[in-house]
């Protein structure tokens, strides 16, 4: 790793401060290294997985990188957090995830530093607040991969045909909804609450009630008035109203709701950037708009951050760093961002794609970026907490749920991880 402690070293020098520089865990000799990396799938089907996207990476970087072979497994969103966990617990760890959270990771003192596999220029080009989320008591571990926000997506034929304006309230989102399902939609508004992504979704309707999983002063407030309030209204007003389909929202997955969306079956739903490409595929012609609060537009749209991270059990520093440093040129972050329809988690790249009119599409999103609030992936508890809310939030809108008992179970959960 000389090419990194060189320009460590001579950064820390220039600020007048000492630097204490971790070894690299080389594999040492001329024997081949394989790393083993564990990533997320972003595509809707085998013609855009992902594997094609890390393959056609892998063989680009392998080409000029004798020595060293890289050796991807995908899977999907709703298996890929526990398959690592998994391998972790089984003493068979990757050498890099690719996954939903860091924290708890990090806490177990599993996780290199950053500062172990990539330089200080490197770091200080992830966006501001993401390179923050990936933080724990100021050193980083979680290095953002992907990011997007959300915006309330639109069928703009249905609206038009049934003579409807994009909702700024959820008075007026209910009343479109009510419109639309007299009119025969199938779904008026699609509430993904199944365990694919439900955290998210009830995250922004969260933040659109005036509440979110933790407070103004950074601890849980999963059963606040402001979330009791939320989800009771979720229950009586939309939910119960029928106005959110034929599935229940608990059994709803994300995926199912943008390919709904995508049929032309679906009026309204919370949606990231990668809807657009699967929209436009089937000829959806749709409209995008800050997600409707109580009483005016959300001010602030939820943010996500997937996350890169290595693991320390194989050792192998300077080669994580290498194919890292591969990984995230603005090149190969604006080709993913590009693919999947997602935002850059790095300054250059994110400045060549709000420049760039090929990007247009995404500029709503990227605007949203710095008011948007993650979740608190910063909590070494926030694994679990996310992991419970997938499977129990859904339940508190059903006929027989009770938002309040769901939100103090959840509670309680985050305050026993804590």
């Amino acid at each position: 790793m000389r090419r990194r402690r060189t320009e460590t070293i001579a950064a820390v020098s220039a600020l007048g401060m000492t630097a204490v520089l971790g070894g690299c865990g080389l594999g040492g000799g001329s024997d081949e290294v394989t790393l083993r990396l564990v990533a997320a799938d972003y595509g809707d089907g085998p013609a855009d997985s992902s594997q094609k996207y890390w393959d056609e990476l892998v063989k680009q970087y392998e080409a000029k990188h004798d020595g060293v072979k890289i050796d991807v497994s995908v899977y999907s969103w709703t298996d890929v957090d526990r398959k690592v966990r998994e391998q972790v617990d089984a003493g068979k760890a990757p050498d890099m995830a690719q996954i939903g959270a860091y924290a708890d990771y990090a806490d177990k003192k599993l996780l290199y530093k950053a500062d172990d596999l990539i330089g200080i220029r490197e770091q200080a080009d992830f966006a501001g607040q993401l390179g923050s989320a990936g933080q724990i008591n100021g050193i980083q571990y979680g290095m953002p991969f992907a990011a997007s926000t959300r915006l309330l997506f639109y069928n703009k034929t249905l609206f038009a045909d049934a003579g409807l304006t994009p909702p700024k309230t959820w008075k007026q989102l209910a009343a479109d909804a009510r419109t639309l399902k007299a009119d025969g939609v199938k779904f008026p508004y699609a509430l993904p609450l199944g365990p694919e992504e439900a955290q998210a979704e009830t995250m922004q309707w969260l933040l659109s009630g005036g509440g979110g999983y933790v407070n103004s002063v950074g601890t849980y407030g999963i059963d606040s008035d402001e979330n009791l309030a939320t989800l009771t209204w979720l229950k009586d007003d939309l939910v119960g109203k029928g106005l959110t389909g034929p599935v229940a929202p608990e059994n709803l997955n994300r995926a199912a709701a943008f390919s709904a969306f995508a049929a032309g079956d679906v009026g309204m739903l919370d949606g990231h950037p990668a809807l657009m490409k699967i929209a436009a595929a089937k000829g959806v012609k749709f409209g995008m708009v800050p997600m409707p609060g109580v009483d005016g537009r959300t001010k602030n749209s939820m943010g996500v951050a997937d996350w890169m991270m290595a693991f320390k059990k194989n050792g192998h520093a300077e080669q994580v760093g290498d194919f890292l440093d591969f990984v995230y040129s603005e090149k190969n972050v604006l080709a993913f961002s590009r693919e999947y329809d997602l935002l850059p988690v790095t300054n250059s790249a994110s400045s060549t794609m709000s420049g760039n009119p090929r990007d247009a599409d995404l500029k709503p999103f990227l605007d949203a970026l710095p008011d948007s609030e993650l979740p608190p992936v910063g909590k070494t508890s926030w694994a679990s907490v996310s992991a419970a809310v997938k499977k129990r939030i859904g339940s508190a809108v059903s006929p027989d749920g009770s938002p309040a008992e769901v939100l103090r179970a959840l509670q309680l959960t985050a305050q026993n991880a804590e």
